[in-house]
């Protein structure tokens, strides 16, 4: 049985390479039965916020990755940490150091400028010193020999123990840190396999020499790839939306996100799959070693075949509270029939909402490049197609289909010459269903109303 655990910093909104690497860890361990966990780590007291909290495990929730043990919280384990601390000490395998900063730099400047790397240098590990309120405690790092990592997605790493100097594992607050309180939260929380992303590749070594110093057994890792915008640099907002809530008030549903995430650094046979067939499927050794570019056009992708695979009661309580945040209700005229017309004008629910407001709402006016490109030069066709229309005792999608061929028979024209200004002068833009089926949905006295006001906006 395997257990995870995704371990955010409450220090902002869940970012959507925490959600893959969470979603990651989520189906690693349910592949085996096992737990998946939730650690905050919330020892920055200054830029740890409650509500970030709260946001990333909702979030989680939201997409159905649920921990299965209640969250627990680094800023309410001070007494366990200690009590690493004193094992550590008894042991002989940490000590108390009282460089300051004016040591640490001089001894830096020195190590540079003789052309080594800039580390500490172990000067207080023989020297007994008691703890006080000038002394940290640093972990005594074996001085020769190698840390082998086997990286279940990248094989094995091995880092030269003499180029890691002593860590710090508490400060001269008594307050610990990063790295030592990673490994003895795994430890308590009974993680059997550390899934996180490659950018931790450095401090692996690290949390290890602390692990074999307190005993504790070895741990699995995968460094996942670092999620990257199309410029190759770290995913940030100069290239899309960072944050989970960004994409679920864009309309995309969880189903979509997860789908899309899990193709990040990882391939299937089947592009478009469900929670249940990724836990089915799902391999790490497969995740590719070289850095995942996102793509927004990708995203959009996999929205619109996910939606597609919605049932029709599906589709219609996902896209309920986009159609409320439009005003538009259950029980406005034809809601069902609009919603079902307009269900593959747009990839994510949000803008599909949106732009069915014409249907109920007035329209607050014309595309520019509509009207630029079809709507200035069709004076002569939509006066002729509103009489044509105007004539018509059956208003429905095969009737209106042959009127529309009478018009552009008439003209000699091809299709968008006719349809086109037809639709900006319906829906406002060049989107909308086949022609035949708007002006149905429209109905004969708004149809022939909307067609006159373009008419007279030509004029």
């Amino acid at each position: 049985m395997k257990v995870t655990r995704f371990a955010p910093s409450p220090t902002g909104n869940l970012h959507i390479g925490g959600v893959r690497t969470a979603l990651f860890n989520y189906v690693f361990s349910k592949q085996s039965g096992g737990l998946f966990l939730i650690r905050v780590e919330d020892t920055d007291r200054e830029r740890s916020k409650k509500e970030y909290e709260e946001d990333i495990i909702s979030g989680l929730e939201w997409l159905g990755i649920s921990p299965d043990k209640t969250p627990i919280r680094q800023s309410e384990r001070s007494d366990m940490y200690q009590k690493a601390a004193d094992k550590l000490i008894d042991s002989g395998n940490a000590y108390w150091c009282d460089c300051s900063p004016e040591d640490l730099e001089e001894m830096r400047e020195q190590q540079a400028a003789a052309g080594k790397k800039p580390m500490y240098d172990g000067r207080s590990r023989n020297l007994g010193l008691e703890r006080s309120d000038k002394t940290v405690l640093r972990l005594a790092t074996p001085l020769e020999g190698e840390t082998v990592v086997n990286d279940l997605i990248r094989g094995e790493i091995t880092f030269n123990n003499s180029e890691l100097d002593d860590l710090i594992l508490l400060r001269s607050d008594g307050s610990p840190t990063y790295h030592f309180c990673n490994v003895v939260d795994d430890f308590d929380q009974g993680v059997t396999t550390v899934i996180r992303g490659e950018d931790h590749i450095s401090n692996t070594p690290r949390q290890i020499h602390i692990q074999k110093a307190l005993g504790y057994p070895d741990l699995e890792y995968a460094h996942l790839p670092l999620v990257l915008g199309e410029d190759k640099k770290r995913l940030s907002k100069r290239h899309a939306a960072t944050s989970l809530n960004a994409y679920k008030e864009m309309g995309f549903t969880k189903e979509t996100i997860i789908n899309a995430l899990a193709l990040l650094g990882w391939s299937t046979e089947n592009e478009i799959f469900s929670i249940d067939e990724l836990i089915e499927s799902f391999k790490l050794e497969n995740v590719q070693k070289a850095a995942a570019v996102f793509d927004l056009k990708r995203f959009n992708w996999v929205s619109s075949q996910q939606l597609a695979k919605l049932d029709e009661n599906g589709f219609f309580e996902v896209i309920k509270p986009f159609m409320e945040n439009e005003d538009v209700y259950e029980d406005y005229p034809n809601y069902k029939k609009i919603l079902l017309a307009m269900r593959t004008s747009k990839t994510n629910l949000k803008d599909i909402a949106h732009a069915t407001r014409p249907f109920f709402y007035e329209l607050d006016g014309y595309d520019e490049k509509g009207v630029k490109k079809f709507l200035n030069e069709s004076l002569e066709t939509l006066t002729f197609a509103l009489e044509v229309l105007s004539k018509l005792t059956e208003w429905n999608e095969t009737e209106l289909d042959m009127a529309l061929i009478k018009v552009r028979d008439y003209f000699n024209l091809p299709i968008p010459k006719v349809n086109q200004p037809m639709r900006i002068a319906l829906v406002g833009s060049t989107v909308s269903p086949s022609l035949g089926l708007t002006l149905e949905l429209f109905g004969k006295e708004k149809s022939l109303e909307r067609i006159q006001k373009a008419i007279d906006f030509i004029s």
